[in-house]
């Protein structure tokens, strides 16, 4: 019986998992990582090999794998296009783990600075079978500062048979001293279509049937790592018993099926509120996952956006009917709007009391806020841009708005009233510098310069302005902006001439100061005679703290 069970236990030995199997092995099966691979490829060509590198990115996205491919590579006896031949005795060491000239360390297990002294005390000799001893250090942000000082020592006179290959998920973390002495290199998180055609790859060299839609769901799900993905892609065929389907694939991820989607968001195109938390609770009963369910709500309507600003976009993840049918449907502006709540929606989804709610929620919240809501879309589609944005405005503005109906003749009078052509030589007289200022619609430095001027006259196209002689001048510029809005204002060329002196007249700055002490005064006054206040003072030896008294406006 015993002897019947090894076999079976070999076998299952045997067996590796589909990341380690396809871990590249040189910079050609590299998957989305070119910018690295061409660097590091144009180094060995060209001879121009920095002592030390460092490899960062999110987990997954090869950090380990291009130091591996880079130390085998300069140490390759025969290397064919800068790529490691495979075939030399060095190749074949370091496939088997034999390399002696390989010292990789995970620094999330060796932080002490003992560790690191012993690691480098070994740095100044020769290596023994290759041109260069190669220090890979993964996870080098775990070391300790001791442990950065030592090796900081090391990587500022490197002997030069040494080379120092570094990888991290965090570089904030690594002293900037370590850092300055490093050739960085930034790795990218893959595109779910380059882990979906890498999957089919491998899928189809080991001769495992698989559904495209399937490894669509298992690449997105990946999030952006190659080796997560293959991870989730060797429980996807475990689960299906030796072949990847989409249906065992959305149980296994907790994904719903794409019909559902559809269903909810055409309830939310239609404005259907009763018909979209019907749909929603049919999909709770599936027990999703609602975040996944937001976040493919939210690739259709990024598609659906993509569609109306280009009318010939295809996509084939999704159906092609509903994204056309939505398109037609919403206006872009609601997708636009949609996609922003979905979008907040998905951060504050944790914070809600249950997913389900939280989600319903979200779809509420596009309901709501969406412009036009007590009207059908396709209607609202042929009314004006005005019109439809009416909903959204208070009772001031529907005013405004309804008047916009009346006929043109009507609405001529107010718009010669909106921007008065003024006589100049009688401006003075019938309008007061504080006027005239709020017509010129300036700001900044150059209301301050007005708010402290006051206006003397214009005579022969000058305009005379008086300043105060203790206010300092804010420059040309601002003196400049006024003019020319003054032109405007006047309708002709006119010259400025700003001339300090005292006046008894107060500026408009002055005025705007005292206004708003009087405010202050006013409310101190009302606090000190308010009754209450009044009764706290006498009763508990009560007093109010100096300037924590406000106005409100």
């Amino acid at each position: 019986m015993v002897t019947a069970q090894i076999p079976s236990l070999l076998l299952l030995m045997a067996y590796q998992v589909l990341a380690r199997k396809w871990r590249p092995s040189n910079f050609t099966q590299l998957v989305g990582q070119e910018h690295v691979s061409q660097s590091l490829i144009h180094a060995l060509q060209h001879d121009r090999l920095h002592h030390a590198y460092l490899f960062t990115g999110t987990r997954g996205v090869g950090k380990t794998t291009v130091a591996r491919i880079l130390a085998k590579a300069i140490n390759c006896e025969n290397l064919q296009d800068s790529n490691p031949c495979g075939t030399c005795p060095v190749c074949v060491d370091f496939e088997q783990g034999r390399f002696m000239d390989l010292i990789e360390v995970d620094a999330a297990s060796r932080t002490k600075v003992e560790d690191t002294r012993d690691l480098l005390d070994n740095a100044q000799y020769a290596p023994n079978q290759g041109r260069y001893k190669v220090y890979l250090i993964d996870e080098v942000h775990m070391l300790s500062g001791h442990s950065f000082n030592a090796l900081l020592k090391t990587l500022e006179e490197p002997p030069p048979h040494v080379k120092f290959l570094l990888a991290t998920t965090d570089p904030h973390k690594i002293p900037v001293t370590v850092l300055s002495r490093c050739l960085q290199f930034n790795l990218k998180r893959l595109l779910p279509e380059q882990i979906e055609q890498q999957m089919g790859f491998i899928l189809g060299e080991e001769n495992i049937a698989f559904e495209l839609p399937a490894i669509k769901l298992l690449a997105r799900a990946a999030d952006g790592s190659m080796r997560d993905g293959l991870s989730l892609l060797d429980q996807a065929i475990v689960y299906g018993s030796g072949s990847v389907n989409h249906a065992d694939v959305t149980g296994m991820l907790g994904t719903v099926a794409q019909q559902p989607i559809d269903d909810i968001l055409r309830a939310l195109a239609a404005q259907d509120a009763k018909t979209l938390l019907a749909k929603i609770a049919d999909v709770a009963e599936l027990t999703p996952d609602f975040a996944d369910i937001l976040s493919q709500i939210l690739r259709v309507l990024h598609r659906v956006a993509l569609l109306q600003q280009m009318p010939d976009f295809v996509d084939h993840e999704f159906d092609q009917a509903l994204l056309e049918a939505c398109s037609k449907v919403l206006l872009p502006e609601d997708v636009q709007l949609f996609y922003q709540i979905g979008l907040i929606g998905q951060r504050d989804l944790d914070l809600a009391p249950d997913p389900r709610s939280g989600f319903e929620m979200v779809m509420l919240r596009m309901l709501t806020f969406r412009p036009g809501q007590n009207e059908p879309a396709t209607a609202s589609q042929s009314k004006p841009a005005q019109q439809r944005a009416e909903p959204q405005l208070g009772p001031v503005t529907k005013v405004a708005v309804q008047s916009a109906s009346v006929p043109e003749t009507e609405t001529k009078p107010l718009t010669t009233q909106a921007e008065p052509s003024v006589n100049p030589e009688i401006a003075g007289q019938e309008h007061s510098w504080n006027d005239i200022i709020a017509a010129l619609k300036i700001g900044g430095r150059t209301r301050e310069l007005a708010n402290n001027c006051i206006l003397e006259g214009i005579e022969d196209n000058v305009c005379r302005l008086l300043i105060d002689p203790n206010f300092q001048r804010v420059g040309t510029v601002a003196e400049e902006k006024l003019r020319e809005a003054l032109q405007k204002y006047y309708g002709k060329p006119l010259k400025l001439q700003i001339i300090p002196q005292t006046v008894q007249q107060m500026t408009p700055a002055l005025e705007i100061q005292k206004a708003r002490e009087d405010r202050q005064q006013a409310a101190v006054d009302a606090i000190n005679n308010d009754p209450n206040i009044q009764d706290l003072k006498e009763h508990f030896d009560a007093r109010i703290l100096p300037g924590s008294i406000e106005p409100l406006n």
